[in-house]
Formats: C-alpha cells, sequence, structure tokens
C-alpha cells in the first residue's frame, strides 16, 4: 500500500471512526451558541492544487453547506460567515467579482428550495452593505430571507460587503440619529445600547471564532461581538477544511476557561 492508498484508508476508514468520536465527545461538554468562521484560503487552495480561482470558490461553496450539515448535527444554534469584505470590492478584479457574485446568488437560490434547510428549519440572512451588490444577488438573498424567515433552529448568516469599522459607523449614525429625534438621552448609552444599533442585534455575540488558511488575524470581522470570543486559527484551506477540523476547534473551545475578565 503506497503513501496516497493509505492516506485514503485513514480518511475513508479509520477518519470516519475518529471523526464519530469526536463528535460524541463534544456533545458531553458546552457547546458554542454561535460560530463565526473567517472562509480564507480559496485561490491559495487553487493554487496549491493546480486549479483556476473559480474552480476553489466553486469547492468553497460546497463546503459551506457541509459546515451547516456539521452545525446542525451537533447543535450549533448560530453559524456566521465572512464571505466577502467591503475591501473586496474594489481589491478583486472585476471577473473574480462575477464569479463570487454567480456563486452567492444559484447559493441563496438553492437555499430557497433546499428540502434539508426547511427540514432542519435553517433560516438563511446576509448582512453588510447590501445595498453595494449587484441587484439581481440582492434579490437571491431576499427571496432566501423569505423563504425561511419562520425558522430558527440553526441562523446562518452570510456576511458579505461586510466591514467590523462601518458598521461601528452605522452604528453611531443610528444612536445619533435617535438622539436628534429624542429617543435617546446620552446618559443611556451603554455597551448593551450599542449592540441593538449593530447589524447582528438579534443575535449573541460569537462563543469561537475560526479562521482557515494559516493566516492569525481578524481582518475587521466583528470587532465588537467578538470581544469575549474563543480564537482558532487553523492552518488548512477552506475547501480542505474537514469535520474534525471543525470539531477539534469546539474541543479546544470546550478545554479554554472563559474567565470574562474574572
Amino acid at each position: 500500500m503506497d503513501a496516497a492508498e493509505k492516506v485514503r484508508w485513514f480518511e475513508g476508514g479509520f477518519g470516519l471512526l475518529y471523526d464519530r468520536l469526536l463528535s460524541r465527545q463534544v456533545r458531553q461538554d458546552l457547546l458554542p451558541t454561535h460560530v463565526a468562521i473567517v472562509m480564507d484560503g480559496n485561490r491559495r487552495f487553487a493554487l496549491s492544487s493546480g486549479l483556476q480561482n473559480d474552480q476553489g470558490h466553486r469547492m468553497g461553496k460546497e463546503k459551506v453547506r457541509e459546515v451547516m450539515r456539521w452545525c446542525r448535527d451537533t447543535g450549533i444554534k448560530y453559524l456566521t460567515v465572512y464571505a466577502l469584505s467591503i475591501e473586496n470590492l474594489t481589491s478583486r478584479s472585476p471577473q473574480e467579482l462575477a464569479t463570487l457574485f454567480d456563486l452567492y446568488e444559484s447559493g441563496f437560490l438553492e437555499l430557497c428550495d433546499d428540502r434539508e434547510i426547511h427540514r432542519d428549519r435553517v433560516r438563511c440572512k446576509a448582512m453588510g452593505q447590501i445595498h453595494l451588490l449587484p441587484a439581481r444577488l440582492i434579490t437571491a438573498i431576499e427571496a432566501a430571507e423569505r423563504a425561511t424567515k419562520d425558522y430558527d433552529d440553526l441562523v446562518f448568516t452570510v456576511c458579505l460587503a461586510y466591514g467590523a469599522r462601518q458598521e461601528l459607523v452605522d452604528a453611531i449614525k443610528g444612536i445619533l440619529s435617535d438622539h436628534r429625534d429624542g429617543k435617546i438621552d446620552p446618559d443611556s448609552i451603554c455597551e448593551e445600547l450599542v449592540s441593538q444599533y449593530l447589524y447582528t442585534h438579534d443575535m449573541p455575540d460569537p462563543d469561537l471564532v475560526i479562521r482557515t488558511s494559516g493566516e492569525e488575524r481578524v481582518s475587521n470581522f466583528l470587532l465588537w461581538q467578538m470581544a469575549y470570543a474563543e480564537l482558532c486559527f487553523i492552518d488548512v484551506y477552506w475547501p480542505a477544511f474537514r469535520k474534525r477540523d471543525f470539531l477539534r476547534a469546539i474541543r479546544t473551545y470546550q478545554g479554554r476557561r472563559r474567565r470574562y475578565g474574572r
């Protein structure tokens, strides 16, 4: 048996048993309610595998669907993924952006009629500077949000044209506007009030933030919300992210003592 055959045997045989063992272990401890993921490494995965960039992005899209299943199987209630930063709108080429917009559009439209989504009562939505996206993509997002608006077993949020600094700017503008209208007394402004003006006002802060590809930075993602989150950086490109990587991240979270400043 050569090295490649040994890897295939491990992944298909022993690997599945290992994944089941990890699944049982993490269910016996406190699970994170909200997992947020910076999905990094699609292009580098494609380059390292001799593929075109668009193939890396397509594989990355399918990986999202896998991770959604892992969350449902494990009992995670909120999954938020960072798909496109507001900076990407100007830093990526028009050709790459067109590919990404196509993938996001088809992805949201698929969610509308996906039997698993409706069976498992998954609410799907997007957040960010959505108005900056192409009209066809906005229409697809709105369709998926309407189709799943009554579900709450898993809340799946895609961050598109998103930037945490811009989110805070928008929150400040909202607070100032309501202050001008006499709805807010400046002395009443506190952390809880600020949180009510964020895009994430209707969900808990993330307990666990995962970033793939080996990079160790947060890249303008959920800066306010991740104040007390556990961070886990995984040295694997997003399309190659495995269930055991996901479960190990949860196990790492469970092994840390969360003090919240105490």
